[in-house]
């Protein structure tokens, strides 16, 4: 059964601050972590991404989330490294990715070198990146390179 909008906590921050306060803070619960990533706020979603206590679950809520290309990106990128981004939320930053280099509208690249080097998913899931129209030859490059670095698992 699910909480009523009553029985929820609210977040009754001050300024956008309290919400990248609150992001950040290691002693944040899980309940307020998913209700910050509710916020408009870019830089609050980039503080959840680099919070390494946030939840795989938040974690997947913000693989959506959009604002500039810039501000996309890094979000990308930090659910990528993010140690508590399980198969789900990576499968979710690829599907970004893929969206956004066949869109060609960005580049991003650092995600997408991220990915390569997460054993969660498959090398082929990874190198399929380098064939869309959004990929230069050095994304390419760099995804091979990462790729090809990755050491089994257990070693």
């Amino acid at each position: 059964m699910g909480q009523s909008e009553d029985d929820r906590p609210s977040l009754r921050f001050r300024t956008p601050a309290d919400y990248r306060d609150a992001a950040l803070d290691p002693n944040t619960d899980p309940q307020t972590f998913c209700l910050l990533a509710e916020s408009p706020y870019p830089f609050v979603w980039q503080a959840l991404a680099s919070n390494p206590r946030t939840p795989a679950c938040v974690l997947g809520k913000l693989c959506s989330k959009g604002d500039s290309a810039w501000n996309d990106g890094r979000l990308l990128r930090l659910l990528a490294e993010h140690p508590n981004s399980d198969r789900t939320v990576l499968l979710k930053v690829l599907a970004e990715l893929e969206t956004r280099l066949l869109a060609s509208t960005s580049r991003p690249y650092a995600a997408a070198l991220a990915l390569a080097a997460r054993h969660e998913l498959e090398p082929q899931e990874v190198q399929r990146l380098a064939a869309l129209p959004g990929a230069s030859p050095r994304m390419r490059s760099g995804l091979s390179r990462r790729l090809s670095e990755r050491h089994p698992k257990g070693r």
